[in-house]
């Protein structure tokens, strides 16, 4: 049974996966969902199997996977990928992938959403905290990354490195800078074969 993911190309969080799944080759079919829509009127299969209502949603092989950062463990787990060959590598990876739930990728898609969409907006007050947070997180970051290693744990990538770097590509529209050595690690993830934009990678294609 072919592997199917669920999301939206403003869905940083699917976009993860999707990156993922690209340069890990692993084949899969993928369906676009309007998560702008009334949730009664999404694909019927979609709201069976997403539990939150959500992007992303993985099916693979007859089970639901939700939660961006739980399906990047169950790609790297089942194909012992991107970390997950190295139980060391791989404890340090999910540390990862807790902060970014709980750092990044809490405010910065926030902050793009009140900056972008104007049903979303928040007050200035908001964004200025949301603006805040980012930076302190993206500083974290930044030091990490300050000895230029290739990628967030060594130099190859993993499911870290995915990710973190989710929300990251739409930096622009969230208006916040990205400092040195984040913009150069992005850049080596571009560099990788499979990488493409979110607007690019998460368009369905005829």
């Amino acid at each position: 049974m072919t592997m199917k993911l669920y999301g939206h190309p403003d869905s940083g969080h699917a976009y993860k996966v999707k990156l993922c799944l690209e340069v890990a080759g692993i084949s899969h079919d993928y369906e676009e969902i309007d998560i702008f829509s009334e949730r009664e009127s999404r694909p019927a299969d979609f709201r069976k199997n997403s539990r939150f209502h959500e992007v992303p949603l993985l099916i693979d092989e007859g089970s639901a996977y939700v939660q961006s950062n739980a399906i990047l463990i169950h790609v790297a787990t089942k194909y012992k990928i991107l970390g997950a060959q190295n139980e060391k590598t791989f404890n340090r990876c999910i540390e990862w992938l807790f902060w970014e739930a709980n750092k990044i990728g809490l405010c910065l898609p926030q902050l793009r959403a009140s900056r972008k969409f104007k049903q979303f907006q928040l007050s200035e007050g908001a964004q200025q905290w949301l603006s805040d947070r980012y930076l302190h997180d993206v500083n974290i970051l930044e030091a990490e990354l300050s000895d230029q290693r290739k990628f967030i744990i060594g130099d190859e990538p993993t499911i870290a490195d995915f990710s973190l770097c989710g929300y990251l590509y739409f930096s622009d529209e969230a208006r916040v800078e990205v400092p040195q050595f984040v913009r150069e690690w992005l850049a080596r993830i571009s560099d990788l074969n499979g990488w493409r934009h979110p607007y690019e990678l998460m368009a369905v294609r005829e």
